[in-house]
């Protein structure tokens, strides 16, 4: 039986009851609520959510679950010439959703920024027949085991001709970002870099709900890793959170700003 804690989304396999916590709020980059753990069986799930979709250019869809679960994060669907690539996952995969990334070609390849958004991405590899790529400085954060999943180290992989992984940290460890260099470049990049509300700012944080900052040779880090990359466009981890010009110069100068605010 497959379990999802109702805070997070990560799925784990309970053979009878959950366990009291979920591991991944248990960590101080997450929370348990205040109303305690709670759970939520994978047909139910489906049976109470779907994923409403958006188009952004013509090979960029969103994937966003409604009503809102757990972080409410959403996914995309790049749909590159050497085939199809979800960035980030949900945990909702219901019958539309198959429907619909199989009418635009299925999956080459699953990538995924940081553990929160690990969700059940074993359902989604197994149903598209598709490998799922993680840094594996966050092996250990992985629920459940799956012949899909794929660990990579060091600095960047390559997923196609151009799109590549990019390892960041911050966040995470293994706190990734999705760059595809199509036009002036675009950057996908969950919270690892986070696009702000007036999506004129980007932020980094160990912990967003807990409040907790990087330390300044962190971002210092991060900063000088994507100034080597050409992008004019992030797209972050919520809805209505990505920039389509000057990106890149945007996030320079919102580290620095991170970064004088920590002295």
């Amino acid at each position: 039986m497959i379990t999802l804690c109702k805070a997070c989304g990560t799925s784990y396999e309970f053979l009878d009851a959950p366990s009291e916590c979920c591991r991944i709020c248990a960590d101080e980059r997450q929370y348990v609520p205040v109303v305690g753990q709670q759970w939520i069986e994978w047909p139910t799930l489906i049976a109470t959510h779907t994923n409403k979709w958006k188009q952004f250019q013509d090979n960029i869809f969103s994937i966003t679950t409604v009503p809102e679960f757990a972080i409410n994060q959403r996914a995309f669907i790049l749909k590159t010439a050497n085939g199809n690539i979800l960035w980030d996952c949900l945990a909702v995969l219901d019958d539309a959703t198959k429907m619909l990334i199989s009418s635009l070609g299925g999956l080459k390849a699953i990538a995924i920024s940081h553990p929160h958004f690990y969700t059940s991405m074993q359902e989604w590899a197994a149903e598209f027949n598709a490998p799922v790529y993680l840094h594996s400085s966050d092996r250990q954060w992985v629920m459940r085991s799956s012949q899909y999943i794929t660990f990579w180290d060091g600095d960047s992989l390559q997923l196609a001709p151009d799109v590549r992984l990019i390892h960041l940290g911050g966040h995470f460890s293994g706190g990734s970002v999705l760059h595809w260099d199509q036009g002036d470049g675009i950057l996908f990049s969950g919270d690892i870099v986070q696009v702000t509300p007036g999506r004129k700012n980007v932020s980094f944080m160990w912990s967003y709900p807990n409040l907790l900052p990087l330390p300044a040779e962190t971002v210092r880090g991060i900063m000088n890793r994507l100034s080597i990359v050409k992008y004019s466009q992030i797209y972050g981890a919520f809805e209505g959170r990505e920039i389509t010009e000057h990106a890149d110069d945007i996030v320079q100068f919102s580290g620095h700003k991170y970064i004088d605010c920590l002295k």
